[in-house]
């Protein structure tokens, strides 16, 4: 029986913030992977302050965007490579009404450090109203980023690779087939539905998904356009075209319909043909109230959820995995906005 300080289920966000707070202290633990691309895996990677529909910003934004910069530092200093894209959204306005919206939230204290107030016009692209540039907004490199992290904790006999089998678990005990653990925290997406353990939190699913494409006359480089979705370039030569949201069609295929949206949304601001090379989806955790779940479980103390991260899985990955380190470490307590109490 191997005595460790930790367990992790899952390997997404979540997962492997948790488990950079855990390098970063010196914990011993293990993190069991499916090999499975989650939602995580094939998402955009936008770091993006700003509700870009209705010129917003949401809880603690400056506070999640300065924490995940310096994770990343922390990162790169055991992988080598730095994860940011210095790749700024430039949202192109519908009409004048939209510029106008924007110079006025621009003045407002919350959002005078993210909605730049110089407009710019792109070329290629069609925006006849030119765009607004979302300062301190940015991108993950996501596929590097697994990668990397995946490599470093195989080399550290970390990472297990396979299903997570609950029926094997001793709670009580925190026993585990060979592992005997202090800890397990559950960051499972929405394969939480299937945990005996945490099966009852408020997360719903949110399919969503994009295209990549290949452009016949490229795009301005270095920036992230939006304007229905995003759409930026990737490694392999092709861009990322993404992505819908839907809480209906469920099943676990492409839907034609989510292609054709993409297609059409695509085609609004690009006057140029292009070719749709491969088609990915992915469930995200969402919660009504937008904020992630985290909690201890009532019955068995050892057990942990940290879950719900949404379409802010980075940015909310990053920042509430120190919040629940600190809870299991410190004992100082959660947020009221983020803890799993709420919902009693």
């Amino acid at each position: 029986m191997k005595h460790i300080d930790y367990i992790i289920v899952g390997d997404g966000y979540a997962g492997l913030f948790f488990a950079h707070q855990l390098i970063k202290n010196n914990k011993s633990f293990v993190l069991f992977s499916e090999c499975r691309k989650s939602a995580s895996q094939v998402s955009a990677g936008i770091i993006n302050p700003v509700v870009l529909k209705k010129f917003t910003t949401f809880w603690k934004a400056q506070e999640q965007i300065d924490f995940l910069k310096d994770t990343l530092i922390e990162i790169e200093s055991y992988t080598g490579k730095n994860y940011l894209i210095d790749s700024p959204i430039h949202r192109i306005f519908h009409d004048k009404n939209e510029q106008n919206l924007w110079v006025k939230k621009s003045k407002n204290e919350e959002l005078s450090s993210f909605l730049d107030e110089n407009f710019d016009h792109l070329e290629v692209v069609k925006n006849d109203f030119n765009t607004g540039k979302v300062n301190q907004s940015a991108r993950l490199k996501v596929s590097g980023f697994f990668m990397d992290l995946f490599d470093f904790l195989a080399k550290k006999e970390f990472l297990i690779k396979e299903k997570f089998d609950y029926d094997k678990l001793d709670a009580s005990t925190g026993s585990y087939k060979d592992f005997q653990s202090q800890n397990i925290i559950f960051c499972e997406g929405m394969g939480v539905k299937e945990n005996p353990f945490f099966s009852d939190i408020a997360v719903t699913p949110n399919k969503g998904h994009h295209i990549k494409v290949k452009l016949s006359e490229p795009i301005p480089k270095d920036i992230t356009i939006k304007k229905k979705h995003f759409l930026f370039p990737t490694d392999n030569g092709l861009h990322f075209y993404g992505g819908t949201y839907d809480r209906e069609q469920l099943h676990h295929h492409v839907d034609e319909s989510a292609v054709t949206q993409l297609v059409n949304g695509l085609s609004e601001i690009y006057p140029y043909d292009f070719e749709v090379e491969e088609v990915n989806f992915g469930f995200r955790p969402t919660v009504k109230d937008r904020r992630p779940i985290i909690g201890r479980h009532e019955s068995f103390k050892n057990l942990y959820v940290f879950n719900g991260l949404g379409a802010r899985g980075i940015l909310n990955g990053c920042y509430f995995s120190k919040s629940l380190y600190q809870l299991i470490e410190e004992n100082i307590p959660l947020h009221e906005e983020v803890s799993s109490d709420r919902f009693k």
